[in-house]
């Protein structure tokens, strides 16, 4: 049995793991890959000590920080927690994989979040045909074609101004009367002469018969219908906390499926921390996700401590 178990390898659980293999914590890292969403971000300067770096490459500084200490990443998707007791004062965890079953006396989750859908006509047929949630990896496959990015928030500022440099014309579509998130993202896009942002649209559906050719929208103004040729089109809109796996009779998620956690990152259950963009601490931000993965990693091996041996 290990001392502990972190199931996610990205900004959270990376920094969670650094801190228990300084204090040689006995443990495991469990996810399907290096750096989830954050290797999926797109220009990234609000990162300390970064002032101009991107998902990849910031991935990859994290990933050599955790080389230097040798600390390895078993790849493998978890499918379900449980809890079995150890003795009459005491528990463990299990931890079930698609290969495995590993045990620990505590658990670490920092699983992240998936982009969300829209759920609408079009967007799983189209799906890898013209269709994307990641702008870092599928933009440049649309160099001098036109794109429509769909979304309110940073994400979509971000892939606007990253289309912006590669393709001839980009839109960006969104339900909201004003786009949302950094001021500083937002007037640049805006000051892009091949960006167009049209508001109060709401995507009803993807257009196309192999391959992505439009996007039709209604205008919740006019109430129209309207109809936008596109090449391709790339979804930003929110991100779903990785959560499935928990047991729903354990009662640790909020009902956006985020694990509430103290400012201890503790859940209600003795032995189980969350950190990063699964959690409910409100501004999903790489930033964030590292303070929270070291303050679980430091609990834990309190918690770890306390158990004796």
């Amino acid at each position: 049995m290990k001392q502990g178990i972190i199931i996610g390898a990205s900004a959270a659980g990376l920094s969670a793991a650094i801190y228990l293999k300084r204090q040689n914590i006995d443990f495991q890292i469990i996810s399907k890959d290096i750096g989830g969403e954050m290797a999926l971000s797109g220009i990234i300067e609000n990162y300390p000590g970064f002032p101009l770096t991107d998902g990849v490459a910031l991935t990859q500084k994290f990933k050599e920080h955790i080389d230097k200490y040798e600390i390895s990443v078993i790849n493998d998707t978890v499918n379900a927690l449980a809890i079995e007791k150890q003795n009459e004062h005491q528990q463990y965890f299990k931890v079930i994989t698609a290969k495995n079953v590993y045990t620990a006396k505590t658990i670490i989750i920092a699983t992240g979040s998936t982009p969300k859908k829209l759920n609408i006509p079009g967007e799983e047929k189209f799906y890898h045909k013209g269709l994307s949630y990641c702008s870092v990896c599928d933009l440049p496959l649309f160099k001098d074609k036109v794109v429509t990015i769909i979304g309110g928030g940073n994400s979509a500022n971000e892939a606007g101004i990253m289309g912006s440099r590669i393709c001839k014309q980009v839109y960006v579509i969104t339900k909201n009367p004003m786009m949302k998130g950094d001021k500083i993202l937002i007037e640049e896009l805006k000051s892009k002469a091949n960006v167009k942002i049209i508001f109060n649209a709401l995507t009803q559906e993807i257009i196309g018969e192999n391959f992505v050719s439009g996007v039709k929208y209604n205008d919740l103004v006019s109430g129209e219908t309207n109809y936008l040729k596109t090449d391709g089109v790339f979804i930003h809109i929110g991100l779903q906390p990785n959560t499935k796996f928990i047991p729903p009779e354990w009662n640790l998620m909020n009902s956006y499926g985020e694990i509430i956690v103290n400012e201890l990152c503790q859940t209600k259950i003795p032995g189980i921390f969350a950190a990063g963009d699964v959690t409910n601490i409100p501004h999903k931000q790489i930033g964030i996700a590292v303070g929270q993965g070291i303050i679980a990693g430091l609990e834990a091996i309190k918690f770890i401590n306390s158990l004796g041996s």
